[in-house]
């Protein structure tokens, strides 16, 4: 189910979305929704990135969580 939604954009942004069918969408409904799926994944990913350096960060600070983390693979199937 669609919903409408109303939000307002710069001329340039407008003159854009004038544009959808040379990039292929057959209205600016779909080119806008194309956009914030593809900024969604980024913002995802980016998100995923900044945890995975954190996590990357406290490991390589905590003796402890080292211990327990070479523990674990040390008994992990082989």
């Amino acid at each position: 189910m669609m919903i409408q939604a109303k939000f307002s954009l710069e001329e340039t942004h407008i003159e854009f979305l004038a544009q959808h069918q040379q990039y292929g969408f057959k209205d600016k409904s779909g080119l806008v929704r194309a956009a914030l799926d593809r900024f969604y994944a980024e913002f995802a990913q980016q998100r995923l990135s900044e945890s995975a350096e954190l996590y990357a960060q406290v490991y390589t600070e905590d003796d402890e969580t080292q211990e327990w983390t070479e523990a674990g693979l040390s008994e992990w199937p082989r």
